[in-house]
């Protein structure tokens, strides 16, 4: 096939391609919500709870899409492509896998790497009866257990989660907007998702006391298979553009305090001629001047 490219026709068309084109900063990943042909109940009510969590990032297909990802990633790339999002999270149930939620991320519009998990335990947001954030609460994420750091399929898994729920990149941070938290515990090979809201009470100092309420939605997860990019295709996913390196300053050190060193070259100075404070202190005496001068000079005679 040969596809031809035209050139936008109206102003609307040709910012929506601007909208995607490549950037040095690229905006907040999207994240796409895609319920299988044959998704009970429970899977339909966590991709809700993770939409509702992940808004407005995220899309939610209502309709069933009849796929399986492990076998065949066209549809996924397809719809990819369609609403430009760069993560995904599937569901579906069926007799040999039930419950199941299939999480991943693409890199160019093809799959990168997704991890299949099984739902053992759901809590909704609708069954605990608690205040809840407002939408689009950037979260702080906190992982718990070594596997994290030592398995390389859980280390995968741990890049993908912060990749799906960091959210946006802000340039400052203020203490009230530090609401929201999503706990994840790995152990005895189950992962164990809580999301607890920041309450800050009195505590008579400045610094708040803090107190974590739960509000939903918990799951309790278990890892199933697993399809994990090779390390040459993640590590040029990783890649960053040359605009965006820092570039190394010359002549400049730091100490463990992080107290900023800088050299500096200077050509060699005749002090002799430096110029100094203008004082009685330092001015010299007419005794001083003549020795310099190496004796008396003439003086001049006064004109008629």
């Amino acid at each position: 096939l040969i596809y031809c490219y035209r050139k936008p026709k109206t102003k609307r068309a040709k910012r929506f391609l601007e909208k995607r084109e490549p950037k040095l900063n690229e905006n907040t990943k999207n994240a796409m919500l895609i319920r299988g042909g044959n998704a009970n109940l429970t899977v339909t009510a966590v991709l809700k709870d993770i939409y509702a969590v992940k808004k407005p990032f995220a899309v939610l297909y209502k309709k069933k899409n009849i796929t399986r990802p492990f076998e065949d990633q066209t549809s996924l790339e397809f719809f990819s492509k369609k609403s430009d999002c760069s993560l995904f999270l599937f569901g579906s149930h069926n007799k040999k896998r039930p419950n199941n939620l299939i999480i991943g991320r693409m890199f160019d519009y093809h799959v990168l790497d997704m991890i299949e998990l099984g739902v053992e335990k759901f809590v909704s947001l609708k069954d605990v009866k608690n205040s809840k954030c407002p939408e689009g609460t950037k979260p702080m994420l906190i992982f718990a257990g070594d596997v994290f750091d030592v398995n390389e399929e859980y280390r995968r898994l741990k890049s993908l989660l912060i990749d799906f729920f960091r959210g946006p990149t802000v340039p400052s941070i203020r203490l009230a907007g530090l609401e929201y938290v999503l706990h994840f515990t790995a152990v005895d090979g189950k992962i164990y998702m809580r999301s607890y809201k920041v309450l800050l009470k009195k505590s008579g100092c400045k610094i708040p006391r803090i107190e974590l309420e739960e509000m939903g939605p918990s799951l309790d997860l278990v890892m199933r298979r697993t399809h994990l990019a090779s390390d040459d295709l993640y590590k040029l996913s990783l890649k960053q553009p040359k605009a965006l390196k820092p570039k190394k300053k010359k002549n400049i050190s730091h100490d463990v305090f992080g107290t900023t060193y800088g050299r500096i070259h200077m050509q060699k100075q005749d002090l002799s001629k430096l110029q100094t404070r203008k004082m009685k202190g330092l001015k010299k005496r007419p005794a001083e001047k003549l020795a310099e001068d190496g004796g008396a000079t003439p003086k001049k005679s006064k004109s008629v």
